[in-house]
């Protein structure tokens, strides 16, 4: 073996080592080992100090207990107010949206339908090819309900004063139990609220990013053609798309072992529940048939931790890439 491939080796065995320490140090220093539960909101100061600074979840179980949606937002109300609206909903084949299938990045085929006809598919009275989730991230709530923003809020008082600003968006979620949120990670502060039904988060620190797999992938979408399956359509004039192929709840091991080392929690968050998911956490999402929510992104403030963050995703990168040692 030659002094250079040597020196690659050392270097790499290393850097990984190093990248192992800083995961391990930041449970042992500050992380919880579950996910930890408040009962009150918290003040504006407490917030920012105890969860924010540190960049850690914490579920608030009655940050929302006001909102009338708790007891308003069933079938038979929204079929009142918003049963003739027509809403923009996600279709695929699998429940993924946004997530990798057969070695592409393929996003969902979009449709707009009455909202009635949307919850007849809800309560299971009829049964169309595909799984349904309304989950369009572009301030949704504010854009095309409207009708039901009195029942809620466009803002969490406590953490727009925490943050200094309003959130940049506040998106509406209801979607089928096989509906699935592929894991991944936001540049937002994610105030995340579960008005019906239940969801389940698995977790993962940013200072996991070493053991978390990225690749580029050719971007497509879903179409359902005249004979009821689903076409995936190349979407030629975009950018290869960098995304997370392993499936956290199933790991595929023999083909990502770094993941062997990532260390997930996993947390349910409950009508009337708030889970506060701070930035830069890579998160998985499963819910319950025809779960409701509502989530605010505050935009992250770009400071030493993005920083840091940006540091560590150029040095996994350029181990993945081939590391020198030089």
């Amino acid at each position: 073996m030659s002094s250079e491939s040597i020196l690659s080796n050392s270097g790499r065995g290393g850097l990984d080592q190093c990248l192992q320490d800083v995961a391990e140090e930041a449970r042992d220093l500050y992380l919880d080992s579950h996910v930890p539960y408040v009962d009150f909101p918290p003040s504006p100061l407490d917030f920012y100090r105890t969860w924010v600074t540190p960049n850690k979840p914490v579920i608030i179980r009655t940050a929302i207990q006001q909102w009338d949606a708790l007891s308003k937002w069933n079938p038979q109300y929204f079929r009142q107010v918003l049963g003739k609206k027509e809403v923009t909903v996600a279709v695929t084949p699998n429940g993924y949206a946004d997530a990798v299938y057969k070695g592409k990045f393929v996003m969902p085929e979009e449709r707009t339908m009455e909202f009635s006809s949307f919850l007849d598919i809800m309560e299971r009275k009829t049964q169309p090819n595909g799984v349904f989730y309304i989950q369009k991230q572009n301030s949704n709530f504010t854009e095309e309900f409207q009708e039901i923003i009195v029942d809620a809020d466009d803002e969490i008082s406590w953490a727009t004063e925490a943050f200094g600003k309003l959130p940049d968006a506040v998106n509406f979620w209801m979607g089928e139990e096989a509906a699935v949120t592929s894991m991944h990670k936001d540049h937002y502060e994610n105030l995340y609220c579960v008005v019906s039904g239940q969801k389940t988060f698995t977790l993962l620190p940013p200072t996991d990013l070493p053991f978390i797999p990225y690749e580029l992938f050719q971007p497509a979408k879903y179409h359902e053609n005249t004979e009821g399956t689903f076409d995936i359509i190349d979407e030629k004039d975009m950018d290869l798309v960098p995304w997370i192929p392993v499936d956290p709840i199933q790991p595929d091991l023999d083909r990502y072992p770094e993941f062997g080392h990532a260390h997930p929690l996993t947390c349910t968050v409950k009508a009337g529940e708030m889970l506060y998911l701070p930035s830069l956490w890579f998160h998985h999402v499963q819910q319950s048939q025809g779960c409701i929510a509502v989530n605010f992104w505050y935009d992250m403030e770009y400071d030493i931790k993005y920083n840091y963050f940006k540091f560590m995703e150029a040095v996994v990168d350029r181990r993945n890439n081939g590391f020198c040692g030089k």
